[in-house]
């Protein structure tokens, strides 16, 4: 087994080589540097290739929320902490629920902290993650993998399958060699790495920003977004308090004491203050016309919230 293993990794493009960085160890710091950036370049561009699966992607996790559902990471090493990390920056900057978008990663809460490699090898923890998670039909699960072979990260996404969830695969494996039975796989295919089999560079880049565009997209689809501005946020920081305000001061054009007076009346519901200060109506009012616009700001500015 332990030969087929290392016959299989040889053949992963992600463990080649890269032979513009065979002389790595003999470049001096800004030599270094400089072809590191060089390399991070062609990121963005084996992205957007992938951008059709993305948007399917983005469907599957816009339904699922519509029907209460969830999207699920799943992932081991540097690629469950990237699920982990845009899970945990959803509710603040969305003001979804912290159940919405959901971490899970090979070794549990303490793998986040410190490298627990062994753990990725365990396929019965992946089956277990997603009976523990009470996965079922109206959910997403997003296995994440460099290499697409990592057993933990398979075996989640093989069970989450039989409870009848949808499921994604992001990798940085070319997509004519991805052979395993998901919904939507997202492959960009960003090369070997500077640094030969360090795949929390380039390739957990790449992984990163998938999973930005497939969350951000998400969230806009449900109304979170009003413009290009956070208006769905948590006043649970200063930081955010200040945010909120600002927000409110550049739609509108009020200053800070009356944005902050009319956030006040919303109960720091930005989205109300705004339906209360460009629609000139009260925060019931405001309210309801959110509720009518499926918590749409543009559509309830347009009146379409008032329709019984």
């Amino acid at each position: 087994m332990s030969k087929e293993l290392f016959e299989n990794l040889s053949k992963l493009s992600t463990e080649q080589r890269n032979p513009r960085s065979m002389n790595l160890d003999s470049l001096s710091t800004e030599e270094i540097l400089k072809l590191i950036n060089s390399e991070d370049k062609l990121i963005p561009l084996a992205v957007e290739k992938e951008i059709p699966y993305i948007a399917q992607a983005v469907e599957l996790v816009v339904d699922a929320f519509k029907n209460g559902g969830r999207l699920i990471y799943v992932g081991a090493g540097t690629s469950g902490r990237l699920g982990i990390l845009d899970a945990s920056e959803c509710p603040p900057t969305f003001g979804s629920s912290p159940e919405m978008v959901v971490g899970v990663m090979a070794g549990g809460r303490d793998a986040v902290f410190r490298a627990k490699e062994g753990s990725e090898d365990r396929a019965d923890d992946g089956e277990k993650a997603m009976i523990d998670m009470k996965v079922n039909n109206n959910d997403v699960v997003c296995g994440i993998a460099a290499s697409r072979r990592t057993p933990y990260v398979v075996a989640a996404i093989k069970k989450a399958r039989e409870f009848g969830a949808k499921t994604l695969y992001v990798t940085n494996t070319p997509r004519t060699e991805f052979n395993i039975e998901v919904d939507v796989a997202i492959c960009p295919e960003v090369g070997p790495e500077v640094l030969a089999g360090s795949t929390r560079m380039k390739s957990g880049t790449a992984q990163k920003l998938v999973l930005n565009m497939i969350t951000t997209t998400a969230m806009v689809r449900l109304g979170k977004i009003y413009e290009n501005m956070m208006v769905d946020l948590q006043m649970n920081s200063q930081k955010l308090e200040e945010r909120a305000k600002r927000v409110v001061m550049i739609v509108t054009g009020l200053d800070y004491e009356e944005a902050a007076k009319y956030l006040e009346q919303a109960n720091g519901h930005v989205k109300t203050a705004l339906v209360m200060i460009l629609s000139g109506v009260g925060a019931d009012e405001a309210r309801q016309r959110l509720e009518h616009a499926n918590g749409f700001v543009r559509e309830a500015l347009d009146n379409k919230g008032k329709e019984k």
